[in-house]
């Protein structure tokens, strides 16, 4: 089981609290080391399990931070660690998930006002004091006072990213487990939504109680959270994990039904009511005999379908209709055994579970019109990632033979230009993109695969592109995203990059951080139709911390005509892993393999770029 996410929080946690007390050098080194050890690919307690000289096999982990992780993956935290914590006891994550508070902000707070966590950051803004800390200032404080909100209800929420692999360790946890049969992620995660509540894991067993002791006896469950007779819930990694048990002849309708969402299952069971049919977890039940003789059955309304999404009751109880399950199994059972056969039994074809989220997949399904979704492997290449030449880890070769490996045919160099939103030296000036461009040509022949070069230039407030016209008509892609000015209408600024004759990409359109900030505002119709017509691609950025744009703005995209294109953004080769939770986006968008840029071989996608 990995805890490599884990061991690298702690560490990053560790830099924060050095970074906030002034400390120099050393965060910046223990950043880069928690991204090494969250990206390695092997686990980090399998490294432990042979000694520290095992982990400093991890690039950017020397012995003294091999020391630490051992620690880590020992006892959950390191004693340094421990003692950051009682020299600065503030809740540091907490703090720093409020956009424009970092670790150094933390620090002065704390120091200054005796801030510790978000309610007396917010008790300090609201009441001014904040301003009068010197190098702050009015706009400083209502710019805090406005993350604040967003801070909060950010922190409910679980990246896909961060719950997607905790969920499947646990699916792998329940196949060595004997008296466990079918089982599958549900909820939200399932449908791989952007953020989840909780993670959803649903099994099909004869033995219920069996299944549930394994579960809280988990070696990745740090507390079990509840434990009764047919579910369970336990915190893995700071993520609530709830299984529930069914019988095996009855774990199809409850995926079905526990996979959601809400208004997918309301219309599908509306739908039923029409054809004489009850659906529920525990089946499809045919009820026309029933109603022949003018009975009804109040509970065939919409009342009784639970949100698989809404996590805990008021009570800290799972929500279900667990209790009235008696009047539940009314008529004749005609399915429920399998997922499929609940849509048979209404003469429909299996939904995707990306795409159950009531926006006419029912009535698709229906008149036969359901898309042909783009499939994880249909993917050839990237079109947007980073090499050393800005902030990427590795050289243009380095990048090039791991993307290889991992089974691309191409991929696109697109370091950071310089320009709006570029700090610390990251971007390339037109020199140096010149001199990159040069040195990918004189690769190209060496290389295991084909190497567009392209950059990720900066769309400034205006919609200009921050690299000079004459270069950027002589590189092969262009990715052009807002990195600055994150904030109101930004549709003009995009329309104006995709009018662009030389712009191809869009990157990441909101510029939006998933639990940081919100990102541009702006009307996908028209951003989607200028697309089309100028054939711009937008972008999926596959980031678990972007996932921009986001199904529904990619389902927009697709009905306008727009091409789309699903890229990592990589900056490590372990990022390429990445690109799924970017198919699964555009899956949630009804996209088809034609409608994806980077589905296509390496000639068709030089046709297309401009």
């Amino acid at each position: 089981m990995r805890r490599n996410a884990e061991v690298a929080s702690l560490l990053e946690e560790y830099a924060d609290l050095l970074e906030a007390q002034d400390v120099s050098y050393k965060p910046k080194a223990y950043r880069r080391a928690a991204e090494s050890v969250r990206d390695h690919p092997v686990a980090i307690e399998s490294l432990a399990e042979r000694g520290t000289d095992a982990i400093q096999e991890i690039p950017d982990v020397g012995s003294s931070i091999a020391a630490k992780v051992s620690e880590a993956v020992e006892r959950g935290t390191f004693e340094q660690l421990d003692d950051e914590r009682e020299n600065l006891p503030v809740e540091i994550a907490e703090l720093t998930s409020v956009e424009g508070v970092g670790p150094k902000t933390v620090g002065d707070l704390y120091r200054e006002l005796g801030v510790v966590d978000l309610d007396d950051l917010e008790n300090a803004a609201r009441e001014g004091k904040i301003r009068d800390i010197s190098g702050y200032g009015e706009k400083s404080e209502q710019n805090i006072l406005k993350g604040i909100s967003f801070a909060r209800q950010s922190q409910e929420r679980e990246l896909l990213g961060d719950a997607r692999p905790v969920g499947e360790e646990a699916l792998e946890f329940f196949e060595t487990i004997p008296e466990a049969g079918r089982c599958e992620l549900a909820g939200s995660l399932r449908r791989w939504k952007p953020t989840i509540g909780d993670i959803d894991v649903l099994v099909g067993t004869d033995d219920r109680q069996a299944v549930i002791d394994a579960f809280t006896e988990w070696d990745r469950a740090d507390e079990t959270i509840e434990a009764g007779s047919d579910k369970a819930s336990v915190r893995s990694n700071g993520q609530r994990v709830d299984l529930r048990v069914v019988v095996p002849e009855e774990f199809g309708s409850a995926l079905q039904y526990f996979t959601g969402s809400k208004e997918h299952n309301v219309r599908l069971r509306n739908y039923a009511i029409e054809r004489g049919l009850k659906l529920n977890e525990y089946g499809a039940f045919d009820v026309s005999e029933l109603r022949s003789d003018g009975s009804s059955d109040e509970s065939d309304g919409v009342s009784d379908v639970d949100d698989p999404d809404a996590g805990e009751g008021t009570d800290g109880s799972r929500t279900s209709s667990d209790e009235s399950d008696g009047s539940q199994r009314i008529g004749k059972r005609v399915a429920g055994d399998t997922e499929e056969g609940m849509y048979e039994a209404l003469d429909l074809p299996l939904i995707a579970p990306e795409m159950r989220e009531d926006r006419g997949e029912i009535a698709a399904a229906a008149s036969g019109n359901l898309p042909d979704l783009l499939e994880e492997g249909e993917i050839r290449g990237d079109l947007h990632l980073h090499t050393e030449w800005s902030d990427g880890d590795l050289s243009i070769e380095a990048m090039a033979e791991a993307a290889a490996e991992f089974g691309h045919e191409y991929i696109c160099v697109s370091d950071h230009a310089t320009g709006p939103g570029m700090v610390g030296g990251v971007g390339l000036d037109d020199g140096e993109l010149r001199e990159q461009l040069a040195e990918i040509r004189e690769l190209a022949d060496g290389l295991p695969l084909r190497v567009f070069a392209g950059v990720e230039a900066n769309i400034d407030a205006e919609g200009g592109i921050s690299v000079a016209d004459d270069l950027l008509a002589e590189l092969d892609c262009v990715v052009a995203s807002p990195h600055s000015g994150l904030e109101g209408d930004a549709t003009d600024r995009l329309l104006a990059a995709i009018e662009h004759p030389s712009v191809d990409i869009v990157g990441h359109p909101s510029g939006r951080i998933l639990n940081g900030r919100p990102g541009l505002e702006f009307d996908v119709d028209e951003v989607a139709a200028a697309a089309a017509a100028h054939d711009t691609a937008l972008e999926i950025n596959s980031n678990p911390h972007r996932l921009d744009l986001w199904g529904s703005a990619v389902k927009q995209a697709v009905e306008a005509g727009a091409t789309v294109a699903i890229d990592t953004d990589a900056h490590s080769p372990a990022e390429f892993r990445n690109i799924r939770y970017g198919v699964h986006t555009a899956r949630r968008g009804w996209a088809e393999t034609d409608d994806v840029l980077n589905a296509r071989d390496a000639d068709r996608v030089a046709k297309f770029l401009h």
